[in-house]
């Protein structure tokens, strides 16, 4: 049964992937299975360690066998349904056939006595996915919106330039949307409700799953104090802090120095924009305007 690490996207989820990747017990899907449909199922199973032991070795073999959200594997394996919904996926979604399909996806990558650990961005799902696994854990990783809007703009496969019709998350709530036309359907805005909206979804999903199974994690506590809330993730997932893992975190560099880059790479207009839009998500998670 796998665990899952969620958030919105460009919220750090990946750097906490890639770090938990390391810890010896943690299994997950590697890049390999994007690139090659018929790839043997010991090495589908055997990935994450061949991965680990490679990682002092050549560069590109590792990435490759790196970890990986999949996406190619699962709308092939599994179905698109799971990796490009306009909307976010609950319960009332799960059916016998795509829950067996998604069951044996999982299950023909884990390996005995290992934790599966599984990444997902975007919408949250994890009402549907706790339909499916019920005994399945969700680290939540949550990011400043301020910061998420301005690196969502900055990315080349972001399509909120098309405006909320030509992105893929489906129409903005109504009072999103008359609120994006009083602040002059600024694109800087728009990535900042883009995520007001995600974030609604996932206070959402929450109510789906028992509480002693949801984790939130903010990247900033994250990059601040690594070590602290690692811990907290691993045991919350019922992992030991071992010593190979404490190796690895050595080696891993965690820097600020973008956190708050938001700051200086928008203009006034825009961040008073997002301050005024996002304020009360970000009050509800700790974050000061």
């Amino acid at each position: 049964m796998p665990d899952f690490l969620i958030g919105t996207g460009r919220c750090g989820s990946t750097l906490a992937y890639e770090v938990l990747a390391h810890h010896p017990a943690v299994g997950f899907v590697s890049r390999l299975d994007n690139r090659w449909a018929r790839t043997p199922r010991p090495l589908r199973r055997h990935a994450a360690t061949i991965h680990r032991r490679l990682r002092t070795g050549p560069v590109t073999v590792s990435r490759r066998l790196g970890p990986s959200e999949a996406y190619v594997a699962l709308s092939r394996e599994v179905s698109p349904m799971i990796t490009d919904p306009y909307r976010d996926l609950t319960a009332e979604d799960v059916t016998p056939w795509l829950a067996g399909r998604l069951r044996r996806f999982f299950d023909d990558r884990t390996a005995p006595g290992g934790r599966f650990v599984h990444k997902f961005t975007g919408w949250p799902r994890a009402g549907f996915l706790h339909a499916v696994f019920p005994e399945a854990r969700f680290v939540h990783i949550v990011r400043d919106g301020r910061a998420v809007a301005n690196s969502l703009v900055q990315m080349p496969w972001w399509r909120g330039h098309l405006g909320s019709a030509g992105w893929r998350f489906g129409p903005l709530p109504d009072a999103y949307a008359q609120e994006w036309e009083a602040g002059g359907q600024c694109l800087v805005h728009l990535a900042g409700l883009g995520w007001k909206t995600m974030m609604d979804r996932y206070e959402d999903a929450r109510t789906a799953v028992p509480s002693e199974q949801w984790l939130d994690v903010r990247y900033e506590d994250l990059l601040t104090d690594p070590r602290k809330h690692l811990d907290r993730i691993l045991g919350f997932y019922e992992l030991p802090w071992t010593r190979d893992f404490e190796l690895s975190l050595e080696r891993r560099r965690f820097s600020r120095g973008r956190a708050e880059a938001y700051r200086t790479d928008l203009s006034a207009r825009q961040l008073a924009l997002l301050d005024s839009s996002l304020s009360d998500h970000l009050h509800r998670y700790g974050y000061r305007v």
